[in-house]
């Protein structure tokens, strides 16, 4: 008793800060998904399309939730003023010109897909003909959308704008820090939307058509199909976030890491680039097996370790969920503090990471050779490094911003694995953010 008026009254004390997304709004797009699946899976709808209706359904009760209950288009942060809207003639020149940039910017990107052969293999076809469908309506209605923003905006002046007056050669200074961030904006949009669209239907095909009788009565069947929802989960979130970049849903992009390192680290991770595939310098798996191989004939076990690993996968799937529509990797579009970020500053790394290590077991091999024991560990380990880093050039990004620097401050303070974390290595509390390791807070 005397324990729990103690938190209590340190709570009231150091309050956390505020989240840029509150928690209803990720519940509202999971009931809304979870409804969609009920349907998709009673009547066998396991098609690409039925997973894109499953973005659908994950995507519009967030965003009803955040206009019509957190009024989140009221926010100052976006940057617009409804009460004073200028007249058109004042703005048209601005949103031309602002136009012309973003349609500039559309055709690179169409340019870099139409050369690149990758992304017209395999799954990612399905994301080209995704966008081949979606752009003739894109292009379309960016002009009155433009339009009428532009007449609410404080700032009219942005990076789209700065690039278009630079393509017609205007004389007015421009703000190159603002187009150097408005091409990064749409290079993570790009990079990462055409992946999140080609995984989308494999994930929610194999859940979908998981066959009951297995996954109930078989402890390595039912935690896979587990985890394969969960991965779902992540996906789903993850795509309709880079979809949904809207100034009046204040989920726009304030600004795109602008370090090296962080690009570097963060595109290693996924394909072409990445560098833990199969063959890849970091692929830890030739000689190993997973945990199903080495606790076979151990069905307690495997209930076990089924569950620490769906439970790491929930975490996952949770610190994805609590962006609502604003998940965008290299992108800050505003701070969360709530859910798993109130636990640890990086709850995706962290169980990612966890996951990979209990499953893999890369200590054990099928070779019987130290040697291969050795390298799977070091390789699994660096692996980890690289999510370090990715971590650490997260923190030195968002800390630029002060509420980062709030956040990471109070978790420094209240956060359970970070005050762990302290305690284990005997290091005292230092003001300022980024002092705790990442992975490990």
């Amino acid at each position: 008793m005397y324990h729990d008026t103690a938190l209590a009254n340190q709570a009231k004390a150091d309050p956390r800060p505020k989240s840029a997304v509150s928690t209803g709004v990720g519940l509202a797009g999971l009931v809304g998904m979870i409804c969609w699946l009920a349907v998709a899976r009673h009547y066998g709808m396991d098609g690409p399309f039925s997973a894109l209706v499953n973005l659908a359904a994950c995507g519009i009760p967030m965003v009803l939730w955040s206009v019509f209950v957190d009024k989140v288009h009221r926010n100052a942060s976006t940057g617009i003023n409804w009460s004073n809207p200028r007249p058109l003639k004042e703005t048209l020149d601005i949103s031309i010109t602002k136009i012309a940039g973003l349609w500039l910017t559309w055709g690179a990107i169409a340019a870099i897909y139409s050369i690149c052969r990758f992304y017209w293999q395999g799954n990612f076809a399905f994301a080209m003909w995704c966008f081949q469908m979606a752009a003739p309506a894109v292009f379309l209605l960016s002009i009155p959308y433009i339009l009428w923003i532009d007449r609410h905006l404080e700032k009219p002046k942005d990076g789209a704008w700065m690039l278009g007056a630079w393509m017609m050669g205007s004389r007015e200074p421009l703000d190159r820090d603002a187009i150097h961030n408005h091409l990064r904006s749409w290079a993570v949009k790009a990079f990462f939307l055409a992946f999140m669209l080609a995984i989308v239907p494999p994930g929610f095909g194999a859940f979908i058509r998981a066959d009951a009788t297995n996954i109930l009565t078989n402890p390595v069947a039912f935690a896979n199909w587990l985890i394969t929802g969960m991965f779902m989960i992540d996906v789903a979130f993850a795509t309709v976030g880079y979809v949904l970049t809207f100034r009046p849903l204040d989920s726009h992009i304030r600004t795109a890491n602008p370090f090296a390192a962080g690009w570097a680290f963060a595109l290693i991770c996924y394909p072409p680039f990445l560098l833990m595939g199969n063959g890849g310098p970091l692929d830890y798996h030739p000689g190993t097996s997973d945990y199903s191989h080495w606790l076979a004939g151990y069905d307690v076990a495997l209930w076990i370790v089924g569950a620490v690993l769906v439970a790491l996968t929930a975490v996952y799937a949770w610190a994805t969920l609590a962006f609502g529509f604003r998940f965008s990797n290299l992108t800050h579009r505003g701070i969360i503090t709530h859910g798993p970020y109130a636990i640890t500053r990086h709850p995706a790394y962290l169980s990612k990471n966890l996951f990979w290590w209990i499953s893999t077991c890369p200590l054990l091999v099928t070779t019987g050779s130290i040697y291969d024991a050795v390298r799977a560990s070091v390789l699994l380990a660096l692996v980890s490094g690289v999510y370090y880093i990715r971590a650490k050039t997260e923190e030195r990004h968002l800390g630029m911003d002060p509420a980062y620097r709030e956040y990471s401050e109070w978790m420094e303070r209240n956060a359970p694995v970070p005050r762990f974390i302290a305690w284990v290595t005997g290091r005292k509390h230092r003001p300022g953010y980024g002092d705790t390791p990442v992975l490990a807070d």
